[in-house]
């Protein structure tokens, strides 16, 4: 440990972006609150939301491999929460802020924002919606529905339901066709008791209770709370209404309740023993994964979007039989019960995680590898090959997996692929291409496209790439 430990502590003094290089700075997130608005249970205290971002912290490591710690700071005061958490923000590469109140949340997450050179998130606000508007979409495409012509009541006036409009806003909801309502009721701009968050979403008109706004509604969004949406205003919605009854443990309305009077409804729950779950864990470990390995200074728009996109597409792929087989073998197709991919889907890995860091390279945010797309194919080679590694670990049957290098004699980078891993005590086999008939051509119908270089390397069935890809690899991993 000593006097080794020296030798970085020196060159992150020197340069303090080496604490991505040297420590687990670039690995590990930092989840935050205040104990304000933990769960549906309201303000109990930092101590009592410990639970919470203990479970949030494990999710972030069972998920998407990042390490995590949960904080709790035991103040109620904005500015007190602020300054401590930008006081600590050098030991991380991402902060999650979570169960933080509204509308102080706003304020606090604001400022954070412009005073950390991390990502700073709050899940409540938009993980929520990124997972909402990732659904919500793909109901409107199952029901024929375009976003810019639908009327949206939205039951709730909270940090969630905030997020989920302003997201839906830049699909192309029209202002004109929302109405929101606090435990109030309807939000319009004939009421002096809002403040200016609500009031940024206040309607010109004579409604006053959900049940005015609900006659004719296209789709209602439910962040509020329990049997709140009654059967008979089901009744009263336009056809295939997409109903997204959100609060938990209880819904607004549930789906068995809904289809009884409207079996045309395409229904969506935060809960896991419905179709159509929407939860966060759908969004956030990944969203998180591609933005610490792109090194981004923080999370903005286009990479909310890019993660909104990434899971809608999962939906409408063909459900591998890993998921099905989660659900004691129940099939899934694309439709009414299955608009949101199932938490636990591998690809949200896959395919999220790199969406979000090229998010960030096109954006500008990153740090690492800028406008470098090799990056994105080796983050995804990486997370494959790391959840590789560990299924390896534990299965003894998997045991003979290791690294293949397809090469030639006498190639230079070849030989420079086998010392990479030789100095580093990494098993490989060193298959000779021309000994074996084996072509650029055969490599290139196994992974699926072009392959112009050798040599090529795979950890068992999954392809790292050639030399370059290998030593970037070993060069941060290993």
């Amino acid at each position: 440990y000593s006097p080794g430990v020296a030798a970085p502590v020196k060159e992150i003094a020197a340069n303090p972006e080496n604490a991505y290089r040297y420590t687990n700075k670039g690995n590990l997130v930092a989840v935050i609150s205040n104990g304000t608005a933990i769960l549906g249970l309201g303000n109990l205290g930092a101590l009592a939301s410990k639970p919470v971002m203990e479970g949030k912290a494990l999710l972030f490591k069972k998920f998407a491999d990042l390490d995590s710690i949960d904080i709790e700071i035991d103040t109620k005061g904005n500015q007190e929460f602020i300054d401590t958490v930008k006081r600590i923000s050098c030991s991380f590469g991402g902060i999650n802020l979570e169960d933080i109140k509204a509308p102080e949340c706003f304020a606090i997450e604001k400022q954070l924002i412009e005073e950390c050179d991390i990502p700073v998130f709050h899940d409540d606000q938009h993980g929520t919606a990124v997972v909402t508007a990732a659904g919500f979409l793909n109901a409107l495409e199952v029901a024929n529905k375009k976003i810019e012509n639908i009327r949206l009541v939205c039951l709730g006036a909270r940090s969630a339901a905030i997020a989920c409009i302003k997201i839906l806003f830049q699909y192309g909801l029209k202002k004109e066709n929302l109405v929101m309502l606090d435990s109030k009721g309807v939000i319009s701009t004939a009421r002096t008791d809002i403040n200016h968050y609500k009031a940024e979403f206040a309607l010109d008109t004579n409604w006053q209770t959900l049940d005015d706004a609900i006659d004719g509604a296209d789709a209602f969004l439910g962040v509020s709370g329990g049997n709140l949406l009654s059967a008979e205003q089901v009744k009263k919605m336009a056809t295939k209404p997409i109903i997204f009854a959100c609060a938990n443990p209880e819904p607004e309305v549930r789906p068995e309740t809904a289809l009884a009077v409207r079996p045309d409804a395409i229904i969506a729950t935060g809960r896991s023993d419905y179709p159509n779950q929407v939860n966060n864990v759908l969004c956030f470990p990944y969203i998180f994964r591609g933005a610490l390995d792109a090194r981004a200074s923080c999370i903005n728009n286009a990479m909310k979007i890019a993660a909104i996109e990434a899971i809608r597409s999962i939906a409408k792929l063909e459900v591998i039989q890993e998921v099905k087989d989660m659900y004691n073998g129940e099939e899934f197709s694309f439709g009414s019960n299955y608009i949101i991919p199932k938490p636990g889907d591998p690809r949200l890995l896959d395919i999220v995680a790199p969406a979000v860091a090229k998010a960030a390279i096109d954006s500008n945010v990153s740090k690492l590898y800028p406008q470098n797309y090799l990056y994105i194919f080796y983050l995804k080679t990486y997370i494959n090959l790391l959840f590789t590694i560990k299924i390896t670990i534990m299965n003894s049957n998997n045991l003979e997996d290791k690294f293949k290098i397809f090469g030639r004699i006498g190639c230079v980078y070849c030989s420079k692929a086998k010392e990479a891993l030789e100095t580093r005590s990494i098993p490989f086999d060193f298959i000779n291409m021309q000994q074996e008939g084996i072509s650029k051509s055969d490599i290139a119908k196994q992974i699926g496209k072009p392959v112009n270089t050798v040599p090529q390397i795979f950890y068992g069935q999954h392809h790292i790439g050639g030399y370059t890809e290998l030593a970037q690899y070993l060069e941060n991993n290993m």
